[in-house]
């Protein structure tokens, strides 16, 4: 028996050992195939990063030469540092521009394959409403300027931010989220709005809020706009509410300008915060008030003195 379990254990050893040893054959015979590729100048070719410096990065690209991307042919962003943004293990798309650099390398362009393949992954982004963050890298006429995906891009100013940009200048070197809102790869126009992010985020934080807001509770609020239908009352904190018109008083009214004005201090319930929405009634608290005084029992005035006075007292004051 021991040694039928010894010569089934062997027995697994070395099918494990041939499993191994036929992955490993084809690994071999999977680069040696790439190894033999044929590769050409104007060729977009993938290579893994193996070192980076100041001057270039160097890419293995499976083949019999090494690829060679010098800091110049790395980005069109003149501020681009490969030590900072590419580390090794990471892959990189480049183009081929010359078969031997005299050194026995293949000299490649990250920017030239980037002008090519960026504007698929822009397009992507617009599409997708992707959020992503990017630096300002300068001021120019009626905004400032970016780079993203390696390809120069234009943010309007007034598509920085949700409230007014007077000085572009103040953003030169701030880092900003923003959406990709136009790709034109005819143009060569790349459009980015930091403002959509800014008012999603907003949005977010609104709703937020509202979730808190319990039915029931009463606030104080200012009336900042009438409409034929109702009231809006600004509760602060960014949110405003509806009073309908059927619940601004318990009177019949026809408009709410016969009990309300803009800019009038008011006390409202919060009814629902349904869709998102604020419902307010402002009769719900005058029905409030009104069992409040119902409830309340009648009580007899009394001074604590006599209610009846005799004729010779009334008599007395009159010094007869």
């Amino acid at each position: 028996m021991e040694m039928e379990g010894k010569e089934s254990v062997t027995a697994q050893n070395a099918e494990a050992a041939q499993t191994g040893t036929t992955e490993t054959m084809k690994d071999y015979e999977r680069e040696l195939e790439a190894s033999f590729r044929k590769i050409d100048e104007g060729d977009i070719i993938k290579g893994t990063v193996i070192d980076v410096n100041e001057e270039e990065v160097i890419l293995d690209l499976k083949y019999y030469a090494q690829g060679i991307i010098k800091a110049e042919n790395l980005s069109n962003d003149p501020d681009f540092l490969a030590s900072g943004q590419i580390s090794v293990g990471d892959e990189v798309e480049a183009t081929v521009i010359k078969m031997d650099d005299g050194e026995g390398n293949i000299e490649l362009s990250k920017k030239e394959a980037n002008d090519v393949l960026a504007w698929g992954r822009l397009q992507n982004m617009l599409e997708q409403e992707t959020v992503v963050k990017v630096r300002v890298k300068e001021s120019v006429k009626s905004g400032v300027v970016a780079f993203l995906e390696g390809m120069r891009a234009f943010i309007p100013a007034s598509q920085l931010s949700t409230d007014y940009v007077e000085d572009v200048d103040s953003w030169v070197g701030k880092e900003i989220e923003v959406k990709v809102i136009t790709v034109d790869q005819e143009k060569k126009k790349v459009v980015l709005s930091g403002k959509a992010v800014a008012r999603e985020k907003e949005a977010e934080e609104r709703r937020h809020r509202i979730s808190m807001m319990a039915p029931g509770t009463v606030l104080e609020g200012v009336v900042e706009s009438l409409m034929p239908y109702g009231a809006f009352v600004n509760l602060g904190n960014g949110i405003s509410g509806l009073v309908h018109i059927s619940q601004i008083s318990q009177r019949r009214i026809k408009k709410p300008s016969e009990v309300l004005k803009e800019g009038q201090k008011v006390k409202v319930k919060i009814l629902n915060t349904n869709d998102n929405k604020v419902s307010l009634s402002m009769k719900a608290l005058e029905e409030v008030m009104e069992d409040v005084e119902e409830d309340r029992e009648p009580q007899e005035y009394t001074s604590g003195e006599s209610v009846s006075t005799s004729l010779g007292d009334l008599l007395s004051k009159l010094n007869l």
